[in-house]
This record gives structure tokens, C-alpha cells and sequence, in this order.
């Protein structure tokens, strides 16, 4: 399932060898001024500051606070950024003392980091923003960057109304229905993979409004930043529809499970890569960056991401070699003890599940696919289920067993894609 690239060494030749002596050997005055003058020749050219600029639409005339971010300025008014008890109206009513009040003119402006101009100009357009432009970025999919970065910094400095505001557009426009001529997620498309077989149009995220990968990832992270439960449900559960489209896709859940420490997602994203992709590690510069798939199909994943699928292998198939061992215990229905043969329905139900744990259809799956041969079973037992040596009640609820061992199975997957201890 994996492989590991290992890096080749060449042996210096005579030349690299003279080279390597001459620069142990004792330094000639000459040498020492070339020397010099190489080191001074090999210094980068000096590097300016970006120019500051005033910001085309919010360096306004009226201004009351001057903001600079990265290298432009904004003139807003005090008042308006210090609406919805934000953090602007903490820091404008601290005491300064003999110090000059930040914010008065170019030369000392208030600054912000962290943020780019782009994130904060949109910021601006919506605390600016009149009734109608409000409601026109509900009805266009490309205002779905601009409402992040109004949700990104108005989480950020506590503008909690705006905040609220901004998600609930954006999660209304990523679970609108997307066009019936275009029923696949763009995501796909521009990924040029496509299903192969038709899907129906479905309700949830990642329609036509979500058009690109980096939305996406934007889009999580933004739910989690903001503990917005909706939201992030919504990109889960639709992550995990694109996941078995292509290694790449499957690739970013995994990596996203891993950085935000999403559990609902880890188990299903780790076990999609494992058993659609084979995976390989790469040094930096030596080929493919992370994620990306190599000249022989292969997709490129971090050293601990390698580690978790190793381990999460092993630990799936002994998970099914025990599972295998013996069919899941249930307590027979007490109309079995009364008028049925409770030893005979036993024997049954152990002969069923030693015989369809072997069968083709299961041996056929992989050997970690836990999943799938449980879910298999299942639909052995389904056809099986008339079976007159075993009571009628006492099926429903061997069936009942197998469900949850499914369900265990699934709730235990996160655990075993962790880190080997």
C-alpha cells in the first residue's frame, strides 16, 4: 500500500574531492581577498519596505481612525468600529497616557496584523454596506469569499451580530440546491475528475456555490474558528462525499481532520486514502509537493500521515481477526427458550457467521476493509434470514448484533488512524 522514496547518493568525484581539500587548506592572502570579494558579491540587494497607500474606497474624508494593514491605509470612523461591543471600543476607550493617541494621522496609524488588505476591505463593505448590497450577496455564489472574510474578521474582533450574520448567509448559500444541468460539485470538475456514474442533485454543501478547493478548506476552518455547528456538520458530511472522487480530495479531508483535530472526520478521511491511493513520502524539492500525485499515480502524504495509515492498517486487520472469530453475542428472545430448540438456534447462528466470514465475497474485500466485510455479512445474513434452524425473533436480533458491530467499527476508526504509541 505505501512506499517510501529514498534519496540517492552520489560520492563526490576527483574534482569535489580537490575542492573540498582546498578549502581545508591553509587560506593564501589572495584567496583571502577573493574570498572576500565573492561573499560581498554573493549579498542579496538590499530590500525596501512595500510604499503605504491610501485605500481607494475606505480612506475616507471624514475619517475619525486611521488603520494601517500590510501596507495600505484605511480612514474609518470610531463609532462604526466600535458598534456590537467590539474589540475596537475596548481599545479606544483605554487610557494613554502621554502618549499620542494611535490613529490620528498616517504617520501613526493604528496597525493590525495578521490580516490582509483584501480580508479587512471586505470586512469594511459590510459594516458600510446599505439594506439592498446586503441583501444582493445572498443571491451571487461570488460573494462566497467576500462573506469568509467578513466572518473571519468579525470573529476575530468580536463583531458577534456581523459574525452571526455572515455565517448564516454563507451556510444558506452553501446548502441551496445547485442546478439540475450541473448536478456534480464544481470541486470535482476542477479537479477533472468526474463520477462515474450520474448522482442525484443533492441539498447540502458544495453545489455550484463552493467552485473550488481553497473555499473549501477556507470554509472549514472558518466553521471551526467559530464553533458554528450548522456549518461545519454541513462541510463534513459533504467532504465526505467528495472524498471517494479522487486521492486529492481524500487527501485534503485527511489533512484538515489532522490540523483542526476533527474526529468525525479523521477515521473516514484516513481510511479513504488508504484504500484508494497508494501512498508515498518525498523529501522537500526531490518531486510532487503533499497531496499532489506523482508520475506513477502515487499520492504524495507527510512521514506522520504514512506512520497513521501503517498503523491504522495493522490494527484493522487484527480488528477483523477477532471479529471473525466469533458472531456477536445477543440474548435469544425468550420465545426461543420456550418453543424452539435455543441450542439449534445457536448452532446456527455460529455456523452462519463461520461460513460467511470465508466466503468469497468477503476474502474478495481487502484485508483491513472491516467495513465493507462487515457490511457484506450483512447482506448474506439478509438473503439467509429465512432460514428455518434459527427462531424468527432471534434473528432480528442477530441482525441487530451486526449493526453494531458496523456501528462500533465506524465509531472506532478515528482511534485507529492515531498515532502508534
Amino acid at each position: 500500500m505505501t512506499e517510501l522514496d529514498t534519496p540517492l547518493f552520489i560520492p563526490p568525484d576527483d574534482e569535489g574531492v580537490a575542492k573540498a581539500q582546498l578549502l581545508h587548506s591553509p587560506p593564501r592572502k589572495r584567496s583571502r581577498n577573493l574570498l572576500e570579494i565573492e561573499e560581498t558579491d554573493m549579498k542579496a540587494p538590499p530590500t525596501h519596505p512595500p510604499e503605504i497607500v491610501r485605500d481607494e474606497d475606505y480612506y475616507l474624508s471624514d475619517g475619525s481612525c486611521i488603520i494601517l494593514v500590510e501596507n495600505t491605509l484605511f480612514n474609518v470612523h470610531r463609532t462604526t468600529l466600535s458598534k456590537d461591543s467590539s474589540s475596537f471600543s475596548s481599545m479606544f476607550s483605554l487610557p494613554r497616557g502621554d502618549k499620542p493617541v494611535e490613529g490620528q494621522s498616517d504617520d501613526n496609524p493604528v496597525v493590525l496584523g495578521g490580516d490582509t488588505v483584501s480580508q479587512f476591505r471586505n470586512f469594511l463593505w459590510a459594516l458600510y454596506a446599505l439594506p439592498h448590497e446586503l441583501l444582493q450577496v445572498h443571491s451571487s455564489v461570488s460573494n462566497l469569499t467576500r462573506l469568509i472574510d467578513i466572518a473571519s474578521i468579525s470573529n476575530k474582533y468580536s463583531f458577534r451580530s456581523l459574525e452571526t450574520w455572515a455565517l448564516d448567509v454563507i451556510v444558506d448559500t452553501v446548502t441551496r440546491k445547485g442546478s439540475p444541468s450541473s448536478p456534480f460539485p464544481l470541486a470535482l470538475v476542477s479537479l477533472g475528475t468526474t463520477p462515474p456514474t450520474p448522482l442525484p442533485t443533492y441539498t447540502v454543501a458544495l453545489q455550484s456555490q463552493v467552485t473550488n478547493n481553497e473555499q473549501i478548506v477556507a470554509l472549514v476552518r472558518l466553521a471551526q474558528m467559530c464553533q458554528h455547528e450548522r456549518l461545519l456538520n454541513t462541510m463534513v458530511e459533504s467532504l465526505r462525499k467528495l472524498m471517494s472522487s479522487s486521492p486529492q480530495n481524500a487527501y485534503m479531508a485527511m489533512t484538515l481532520a489532522d490540523e483542526l483535530d476533527l474526529r468525525v472526520l479523521r477515521g473516514a478521511a484516513y481510511l479513504e486514502v488508504m484504500q484508494r491511493a497508494v501512498v508515498i513520502v518525498r523529501r522537500p524539492g526531490s518531486g510532487p509537493n503533499e497531496g499532489e500525485i506523482d508520475s506513477d499515480g502515487r499520492l504524495v502524504v507527510s512521514v506522520p500521515q504514512k506512520m497513521r495509515l501503517l498503523s491504522g492498517y495493522h490494527r484493522l486487520t487484527m480488528a477483523w481477526e477477532e471479529l471473525r472469530k466469533a458472531p456477536p453475542n445477543f440474548d435469544h428472545a425468550q420465545s426461543c427458550g420456550v418453543n424452539w430448540h435455543k441450542s439449534g438456534c445457536v448452532q446456527s447462528w455460529q455456523e452462519f457467521w463461520r461460513e460467511k466470514t470465508k466466503s468469497e465475497t468477503v476474502l474478495a474485500l481487502g484485508l483491513a476493509d472491516v467495513l465493507g466485510r462487515l457490511r457484506a455479512v450483512l447482506k448474506e445474513f439478509d438473503k439467509w434470514g429465512s432460514a428455518t434452524y434459527m427462531h424468527h425473533d432471534c434473528r432480528m436480533l442477530a441482525r441487530r448484533a451486526i449493526n453494531e458491530r458496523l456501528k462500533e467499527a465506524q465509531d472506532a476508526l478515528p482511534d485507529l488512524f492515531s498515532d502508534a504509541e
